[in-house]
């Protein structure tokens, strides 16, 4: 089956936000949809699938004309998506989400039974520890991610559309998803594929359409005559810019954040880091390694039950993210920016403040909108959030801008210790630049960064060390000296060596940068 979008527009209040869009995608091929945030790119998969009407051209199936009115009924036509956003019922089951649409049912009742069996079959073809019992509020957001995709792959459709499918995973696991996705072409599936990670479209493409403020750039190209630069500067109007994250001199004499022989409810065995002041340092490892739950723990979203956590050397317990930002001046940017990070029917002024709220308060612990404003507006100008106003709703915002107001509101708060948790996920080039050296300046000031990211070449781009994670256990220290080809096998070899644990303790590495 063969798709084909016509000169296609679309608006809403005040933006055009497709203008004569045109792409085709053909039967055994993969069709990478590339652009910054903000380009189109989601407006017109919603067309494709039928989540939007367009307001002009056409949208064709093997030449014919068609108009969705619903997802169901581009479903129905054989289109199946994964959403940049989430689209799973968190007290459900995996198994129940992935099978939602076709419950297979015995005697009038939902048969559970085969619900995992089938459920299986798709959760193997990616990860074969993801329990199809297990409820998904349960799952990081890597294994959220992942059955999100055996969602897509159990609905068996002709043309797939994938946004940002590989955003949360790390090169592992996509590498196995990209074999899986070559398959599919081979039985003839047409696949539409948006990624932020250039790398992963010159490994799997075979055709690319870039779009740029709504309108095409580049449409159909063969990969094989495009270059990174030449990409890049399709999608930004310019040369990519390398992002410069300057010199650093690490304090290892201070360790504000500091685990010792740390076991965790969550599953955590052991864990022995330090974290110096000024230092970025990393945390990386597959799906399911237990990193972003290691943050939780620290946070106070997971017991402690053996070993100590040390916040400039006392050995403490943190209640809540109130009390991390209050008494430790700990912080942390999640992962999952839309339902932990922001408040997305809230302004922009009122998601970065919330975090200052109690200094802002007056007599009566009333916050002027003016005294908000001067508080905010500092901070919107250094990040470069680009909104119309300090009132805009942050729902509004493009992903990098919304991760941008993310990182705002524990700058005005001042944190001494920042844990970001993938920090540039689902974000462009141009943004992913500005975000790493923005890391790179707080760290230079003086703040503490333990970063977790599923993107090796972000990793070793920021951190100055970089601690391997596995099975909820760290299992030894690469020390980072940033070249890429070195250290990513370095870390992979960690991974894939089982051996005795290597201790980590607060003594290893010094980093100067």
């Amino acid at each position: 089956m063969n798709l084909a979008v016509e000169s296609v527009a679309k608006s809403f209040p005040g933006v055009l936000a497709l203008d004569g869009v045109s792409v085709d995608l053909k039967a055994g091929e993969i069709h990478a949809l590339m652009g910054e945030n903000g380009a189109g790119k989601s407006t017109l998969i919603k067309i494709i699938t039928g989540v939007f009407r367009p307001d002009s051209g056409n949208v064709l199936l093997d030449g014919r004309p068609v108009a969705f009115n619903s997802p169901r009924d581009a479903l129905a036509a054989g289109i199946a998506v994964v959403h940049q956003e989430r689209n799973l019922i968190p007290r459900f089951s995996v198994g129940e989400n992935i099978l939602l649409e076709r419950l297979p049912t015995k005697n009038g009742l939902v048969d559970y039974t085969a619900v995992g069996q089938q459920a299986r079959r798709y959760l193997d073809l990616l990860d074969r520890n993801i329990d199809p019992r297990s409820e998904v509020r349960s799952l990081s957001v890597a294994q959220m991610q992942i059955v999100e995709i055996a969602k897509a792959l159990s609905l068996e459709a002709k043309i797939l559309v994938l946004d940002e499918p590989t955003a949360s995973i790390t090169g592992h696991e996509s590498a196995a998803f990209f074999k899986l996705l070559r398959q599919l072409c081979g039985e003839g599936v047409a696949i539409a594929f948006v990624s932020h990670k250039l790398e992963e479209v010159f490994a799997i493409a075979d055709r690319v359409t870039v779009l740029r403020d709504g309108k095409n750039v580049a449409t159909g190209v063969p990969i094989a005559q495009m270059t990174r630069q030449k990409l890049v500067s399709l999608m930004i109007g310019r040369e990519e810019r390398v992002a410069q994250i300057g010199e650093r001199i690490v304090d290892t004499t201070a360790i504000p954040l500091e685990t010792r022989k740390l076991c965790t409810s969550l599953g955590h065995k052991g864990i022995d880091l330090a974290l110096y002041r000024g230092e970025i340092l990393g945390l990386y490892g597959l799906v399911g390694a237990g990193r972003s739950e290691l943050a939780h723990a620290i946070l106070g979203a997971g017991k402690i039950t053996a070993g100590d956590l040390l916040i400039r050397g006392q050995s403490v317990r943190v209640r809540d993210m109130h009390d991390a930002l209050t008494r430790f001046r700990l912080g942390y940017v999640s992962e999952d920016r839309k339902q932990e990070g922001l408040i997305l029917m809230h302004s922009v002024s009122k998601n970065i403040a919330i975090t200052i709220w109690d200094r802002l308060g007056g007599a009566l612990g009333l916050i002027s909108r003016r005294r908000e404003a001067r508080a905010v507006a500092p901070l919107v100008g250094r990040l470069e959030v680009r909104t119309p106003s300090l009132g805009q709703p942050v729902r509004n915002l493009s992903g990098g801008n919304q991760q941008k107001v993310s990182i705002a509101k524990w700058l005005a708060a001042e944190a001494e210790i920042l844990i970001i948790d993938e920090p540039t996920v689902g974000i462009d080039i141009k943004t992913k630049t500005h975000l790493h050296e923005l890391i790179g300046e707080i760290a230079r000031e003086g703040v503490s960064v333990l970063l977790i990211s599923s993107d090796m070449a972000e990793m070793i781009t920021l951190a100055d060390r970089i601690l391997v994670m596995r099975d909820f256990r760290i299992i030894g220290e690469v020390a980072n000296d940033h070249i890429y080809e070195t250290v990513s096998k370095a870390i992979m070899n960690r991974i894939h060596t089982v051996d005795q644990v290597e201790p980590v303790g607060p003594s290893i590495g010094s980093a100067v940068r």
